[in-house]
């Protein structure tokens, strides 16, 4: 293995086309079945993997157990050179892997570039996290004893990982899962194997990660889906995307007389709230970017927007205004801001949730025409909370608009909700913006900023159904670890029988 880089650019798929990363090695899945990759924008193909089955998942998890030991015994500084490099190669591709985010998961270039900013950043702070890891020693209630409390990795970690940030989703979880000594087998996303998995894959063993540490198993969720959960080699499953098939999941990592620890980031609903003395002309903007960025296919993107009612009218109008002036089409176009959906399958998803919007009585404010998978900004207003657009996931560029009676009623509505992931309050006064901010149950509530955000060293996660666990900094580091209590009796200790 070298720590050279390849000479072949990542946009050569010459190197992906047909293959898993399993045990160190590149080569053909098992299964019947090909993957075909495709452009969501221009339709193009842009790879054919021929997939994974059950032979491929079973060999990736033996390749993991086997490697994890060794790489668990590797010093700190070894396994935070190896964070280190790839971050650096991350950056050194740049150019390569942006292209393969907006060609393969239909990102703009400007969410690219954030994408990949952030994957960088949650790098470099894992490269910091074999240092961090501390044991404890506590004192004991019997004579003699002295208790110890060690902490180290949770062994092989399955990660789950969805195509909306592909690239970043995924490595949020692989980096500090590797910084902290675990072996790591990840299944991307049928959408996006490359940008979810197999760049990735490249980029750590450019950096040097030994073979099997890190596997990349590409298959149907109807072939290997559930096995990947049940299989007995993982510990830990980390899964990033809905909250019907995170349920699925968390059932499953407890079946076959099993109990696997799980970290779920699922859906969101993230309320917008703008009060009666917010900075309207600031929060009409950060609402089109808290909703709008990579057409809405965020977890943490606006679902609601909540206004109070002396600035509702004014607040539609401004925001309609502006929505409509976003350049809308080709993703590789720099200046577009709304570029594809990621299928069609989501597309008609979106198509029916419009529809049903006219349908419960919903006021359209803003719509338009759509071309290929590339669906405009749509807006509705007189929107309230029975409706399917205030109560269910979006995860796309339309929004529905509700009218706040006061801030009591506004942060009624806020909550009104079976989610909890993040949300946002605009108003003119930061203290008032706090106290309100305590009152939404959510993981996260940003103030005069938009409910997307996401610091390396932040907690990262939600209540209800949005999740269980944290990502990110000390909570990574309480995620991919546990606490393994060790006793030393330095006295003969007197027993009662």
């Amino acid at each position: 293995m070298t720590n050279q880089l390849v000479q072949e650019p990542l946009t050569s798929t010459a190197w992906i086309t047909g293959h898993q990363f399993i045990g160190g090695q590149w080569r053909d899945g098992s299964s019947s079945t090909e993957l075909n990759v495709s452009n969501p924008y221009s339709g193009d193909r842009l790879v054919s993997i021929r997939q994974a089955d059950i032979t491929d998942l079973n060999a990736a998890y033996t390749a993991a157990e086997t490697a994890q030991k060794t790489w668990a015994a590797a010093s700190p500084a070894d396994r935070q050179q190896v964070m280190l490099k790839a971050a650096r190669i991350l950056e050194e591709r740049r150019e390569d892997i942006i292209a393969w985010l907006v060609a393969e998961s239909g990102s703009t270039v400007l969410k690219a570039n954030i994408e990949l900013g952030a994957a960088i950043g949650i790098t470099v702070e894992s490269a910091s996290f074999p240092h961090r890891v501390q044991g404890r020693i506590l004192e004991s209630n019997t004579v003699g004893k002295e208790n110890r409390v060690y902490r180290r990795p949770v062994g092989v970690v399955g990660v789950i990982s969805p195509w909306n940030f592909p690239l970043h989703l995924t490595q949020r979880s692989i980096a500090p899962a590797l910084a902290l000594g675990n072996a790591v087998v990840v299944k991307p996303a049928s959408d996006t194997p490359v940008t979810g998995g197999l760049i990735l894959a490249k980029v750590f063993e450019e950096a040097g990660l030994p073979a099997g540490v890190l596997n990349v198993v590409i298959g149907a969720g109807s072939e290997i889906g559930d096995a990947f959960v049940e299989h007995p080699v993982p510990s830990f499953i980390s899964f990033t995307g809905s909250t019907p098939v995170g349920q699925n999941v968390a059932r499953l990592a407890s079946s076959n007389g099993r109990l696997k620890h799980v970290a779920l980031e699922l859906g969101g609903n993230s309320p917008f709230v703008v009060l009666a003395d917010a900075d309207l002309d600031q929060a009409v903007r950060a609402a089109a970017m808290g909703k709008f960025l990579h057409q809405g296919q965020i977890c943490m993107a606006i679902n609601r927007i909540i206004v109070e009612d002396a600035v509702h009218d004014e607040f539609v109008e401004k925001f309609a205004a502006h929505a409509c002036s976003l350049p809308v089409g080709n993703p590789a176009d720099p200046g577009t801001v709304i570029g594809p959906v990621i299928n069609g399958k989501q597309l008609q998803g979106l198509r029916e949730k419009i529809q049903l919007a006219r349908e419960q009585g919903a006021r359209v404010v803003l719509d338009g025409q759509v071309s290929g998978n590339v669906l405009p900004p749509h807006i509705f207003a007189d929107v309230t909370p029975d409706m399917e657009i205030a109560r269910e996931e979006i995860f796309g560029p339309l929004v529905g608009i509700l009218r706040a009676r006061n801030e009591q009623h506004a942060l009624q509505l806020a909550n009104d909700s079976s989610f909890g992931l993040s949300s946002a309050v605009f108003t003119g006064s930061p203290e008032r913006g706090v106290a309100f901010a305590r009152g939404i149950k959510a993981g996260m509530t940003h103030i005069n900023d938009i409910p997307v955000n996401d610091e390396p060293h932040v907690a990262f996660g939600g209540e209800k159904s949005s999740g269980l666990g944290r990502f990110n900094g000390e909570w990574a580091i309480e995620e991919f670890t546990t606490d393994h209590w060790v006793s030393v009796q330095s006295s003969p200790r007197q027993y009662p029988f």
